[in-house]
């Protein structure tokens, strides 16, 4: 597999001749974050992170989506943080669209270039540094982990999207795959963050309708997708945030391969107490 390359936020702030038309959305179902709006005015900065800027994507937000957080994180060189996450229930997923990393897990480093993936289980001994420059881009996906009776919480790991052999959809002639980084009989996970891929024609022939709730981030292409009521055209670095139930379908006209980063909250009961999740 050929290495592909993974659109990622470059910041700067557009002169006062642009229009301020753009393809942003909000309803009460879905959201569409274009990449035009991923500008210096809109990042944020973490304690106990140096050299380092991101844009929050999405949190948790209450009648909306409420599973998990998406962060794309800037590091400089010789930027990084020795200790990145202070939730002690926080499990994560980090995915490196450019530069590279090191990724210190109780005590074995790992660098990450672009595609690799490293999955971070509740309680993670890890520090993550730029040891190499030049800039490096990652997304940070991070969830409250739900732990099942007689199941203990899964062991990290680091991969790479060029490591893993997707997984063609039945039917689909070669169209539609996703890129699976653990077992989906793996009960131990309580979310799944794969990579779906759409070769030109590929769709999603229905509307997916389901308990899900949804982050998908455009690596690669472009495409028509369905949301709720509306079609809506996202591209490269678009990012959209679905809540539970919200109908989607998609179609990827071309004239190259259409990619997203996908999460998705799975393999739990449905909490019958509200706030109890």
């Amino acid at each position: 597999m050929s290495s592909p390359r993974y659109y990622a936020p470059q910041g700067g702030h557009p002169d006062q001749t642009q229009l301020l038309t753009d393809r942003a959305i909000f309803t009460d179902a879905y959201a569409v974050i274009p990449k035009g709006t991923m500008r210096d005015i809109v990042t944020s900065f973490l304690p106990g992170w140096t050299g380092t800027r991101l844009w929050v994507l999405a949190r948790p937000m209450t009648g909306f989506a409420e599973t998990f957080s998406q962060y794309i994180m800037e590091v400089q060189p010789g930027g990084g943080s020795d200790h990145p996450e202070n939730d002690p229930t926080a499990e994560a997923v980090l995915f490196v669209v450019e530069g590279a990393v090191t990724l210190t897990i109780n005590g074995t480093p790992h660098v990450l270039d672009p595609g690799g993936y490293a999955y971070l289980p509740p309680g993670s001994d890890w520090t993550l540094h730029n040891r190499a420059g030049p800039v490096a881009r990652f997304h940070w996906i991070r969830k409250s982990y739900v732990p099942a009776p007689g199941l203990s919480a899964p062991d990290a790991f680091v991969t790479s999207d060029q490591a893993v052999t997707p997984n063609v959809m039945p039917d689909t002639e070669g169209r539609w795959a996703t890129s699976r980084f653990v077992d989906p009989t793996d009960l131990r996970h309580d979310m799944h963050v794969t990579i779906v891929t759409f070769q030109p024609g590929g769709v999603i022939p229905f509307l997916e309708t389901h308990v899900m709730e949804h982050g998908l981030y455009v690596l690669e292409g472009k495409a028509a997708y369905r949301l709720n009521q509306d079609w809506v055209e996202v591209e490269a670095g678009d990012f959209m945030w679905l809540r539970a139930f919200c109908p989607q379908a998609c179609y990827a006209g071309g004239p190259g391969p259409f990619r997203y980063l996908l999460y998705k909250d799975v393999n739990r009961h449905m909490p019958l107490t509200l706030g109890n999740r």
